[in-house]
């Protein structure tokens, strides 16, 4: 029998069918790895006196043995990182998870690294496994404030922060920054500043305490202290990247563009190699947008969305999406959706209005626009309707997955399974803290959630359901410019958002054409053309009476916690209508898939 001594392409240094390529199903319980246990400590030993190679070689020798021992893994990982062998170091911190799942420095490792890649679904994975081993670790608390602040869920990780706080038993300048940061992103502009002013007299020194202030300043809309705050940061940490990108920011919200793209050269001139990051690209794109210089903006968006995808190691994951989608469809006909139940409405609480649509088609400024209203109060992007379908099996009690889940409510022990959803769904909305006295709506405009739009219905079947269409050219295009990662991270890329794009436009009309549904289509053209008839027009489909209040959505003080933040803060412009114009012969690609779905929709292409 020949033994394959090929070694694995991760850089581990060992052999394949010992590294990523091992079947776990064969492995040796831990206690056989006592006869290694002298080498590794041997090899422990060297690696702590310099003596790194005859370490490392011991190490593998070890691990060739026993490729599951945890201090050889451990020692080998501490190597390969520090050597700057990232795929190996990565590749072996995984598998010290997987195989010591109570491992928790190594827990804690992964949801960094994973963190850092922007891979923030997979992150949360291991920062509630964190959390389950050690609930009384503060740095588990940390890592899930920082993931749930950076998924749009602030409100839990603000709890998670104080629980840190609480658990350390002294206010930390850098976790009092973190939860000023996150109140931010809950519009607590007040309670943010007095954090930052109470983490920067304790540690004043701290470039991004500074830097994250600044940001909520200008996102405050106070633009001279944003400046200032900024200027602070730049005596600390002169030509640092992360504060030019900020000043690039700043001086575009202000119109000084080409101060802005002087910043960003600034940005270049910090990095190691000369070249803008992928954030930074993305920003001078847009800037290179403003000015009109549309072929330098495009080339700017197609290498920043290029780097995500080197830097992050994801892309469009269009075969999952397909076999969602034809699930969906599958299972939502109407003879199925005839025998089955809908969930009975509740009048004891505000009832969800549901802003649809696809990222960047103008859900932001119609949420401004209705949550100006004194009875509708803004959710923002509520992640519950996906909850709901992963907690599904659970609360039905299914063999089946979602949507197939769903067959259960055929059973006469199941029939209240859809009230069980939407309390679920009512009491997750309670905890933010989201609703106001006296509001009758509280919208939920997370994106692409008409995935679920029969879920939706079957939950809630007398809410509103607004769908925002816009030019589909102009969706992609603005897609492309922002780095987004809803849609199975459909954006990273101008062809596979537009592929996406018409993915979801077609499973929406198979609901429509499947299930009677409280749907209102409402184009973003339309709103700018006619302003007051498209607010008129939402208003009465949702059965509230006109108010003053909501032509102004510009002066709503809320924040918006979406990359349209700074233009909701404006009076109604017309500049992004039909944008994609300017770049039409880029946006060929695009065309060849989205052709029938903008004729579909009464849209030109010219």
């Amino acid at each position: 029998m020949l033994i394959d001594m090929r070694v694995c392409s991760c850089g581990s240094g060992l052999r394949l069918m010992r590294c990523c390529q091992m079947d776990f199903s064969v492995l040796p319980p831990p206690e056989a790895s006592r006869p290694v246990l002298p080498i590794i400590q041997r090899a422990t030993e060297l690696h702590g006196q310099g003596a790194t190679g005859e370490a490392e070689r011991l190490c593998l020798e070890a691990l060739e043995l026993f490729p599951s021992q945890l201090d050889g893994l451990t020692l080998l990982y501490q190597i390969r990182k520090a050597s700057g062998v990232e795929t190996a170091a990565h590749a072996l911190l995984r598998r010290i998870v997987q195989l010591h799942p109570n491992t928790i420095w190594a827990t804690h490792e992964l949801t960094v690294a994973l963190f850092g890649r922007g891979a923030i679904a997979e992150a949360e994975i291991h920062a509630r496994n964190a959390v389950r081993i050690a609930p009384e670790n503060p740095q588990s608390h940390n890592l899930m404030g920082m993931i749930m602040t950076e998924a749009n869920r602030p409100q839990i990780g603000e709890y998670h922060y104080r629980r840190v706080i609480e658990l350390a038993r002294h206010r930390d300048p850098i976790v009092l920054a973190n939860l000023a940061w996150n109140l931010k992103n809950q519009g607590r502009m007040a309670e943010s500043r007095l954090l930052y002013e109470e983490a920067t007299t304790a540690a004043p020194k701290v470039v991004q305490t500074w830097l994250g202030w600044a940001r909520m300043e200008e996102a405050d809309r106070d633009f001279e202290r944003a400046g200032e705050l900024l200027a602070r940061a730049e005596q600390l940490a002169p030509g640092n990247p992360s504060i030019a990108l900020s000043r690039a920011v700043l001086d575009g919200r202000t119109g000084a563009y080409s101060q802005a793209l002087a910043a960003l050269d600034v940005s270049s001139g910090a990095q190691s190699n000369g070249k803008l990051g992928p954030d930074e690209l993305l920003e001078k794109g847009r800037l290179l947008d403003r000015m009109g210089r549309y072929d330098e903006a495009f080339e700017a968006f197609s290498e920043g969305k290029k780097l995500c995808r080197e830097v992050s190691g994801l892309s469009y994951m269009g075969e999952h999406a397909q076999q969602l989608t034809n699930r969906l469809k599958g299972f939502f006909v109407e003879n199925r959706l005839a025998i089955l139940p809908r969930a009975q409405p509740r009048d004891d609480t505000a009832q969800p209005l549901f802003i649809l649509g696809f990222p960047r088609s103008g859900t932001t400024l119609v949420e401004q626009t209705l949550s100006a209203h004194p009875r509708i109060c803004a959710g923002d992007e509520l992640p519950f309707v996906n909850e709901i379908t992963d907690a599904m099996v659970r609360v039905l009690n299914s063999p089946l997955t979602y949507p197939e889940a769903l067959a259960e409510l055929w059973m006469g022990d199941r029939r209240q399974g859809l009230n069980e959803l939407r309390d679920y769904y009512l009491e997750r909305v309670r905890q933010l803290g989201v609703l106001e006295p006296g509001a009758a709506w509280f919208t939920d405009k997370m994106p692409l959630n008409e995935t679920h739009l029969g879920l939706i219905a079957l939950m809630f079947p007398q809410s509103p359901m607004i769908h925002v269409l816009r030019h589909p050219l102009d969706i992609v295009l603005s897609t492309l410019s922002n780095h987004l990662t809803h849609g199975f991270y459909c954006s990273y890329a101008l062809e596979s958002a537009a592929r996406h794009y018409a993915l979801i436009l077609d499973l929406v009309e198979h609901y429509r054409s499947q299930m009677t549904l409280r749907y209102l289509p409402i184009r973003y053209e339309d709103i700018v053309d006619d302003q007051e008839e498209s607010i008129r027009r939402m208003l009465d489909f949702v059965g509230e009476e006109f108010d003053e209040h909501c032509m102004a959505f510009h002066e709503n003080r809320r924040y918006a916690r979406t990359a349209s933040y700074a233009q909701v803060t404006e009076r109604l412009y017309d500049r992004s209508r039909y944008r994609y114009r300017h770049y039409l012969h880029h946006l060929q690609p695009a065309i060849d898939i989205l052709a029938p779905a903008i004729t579909r929709l009464g849209y030109p292409i010219d």
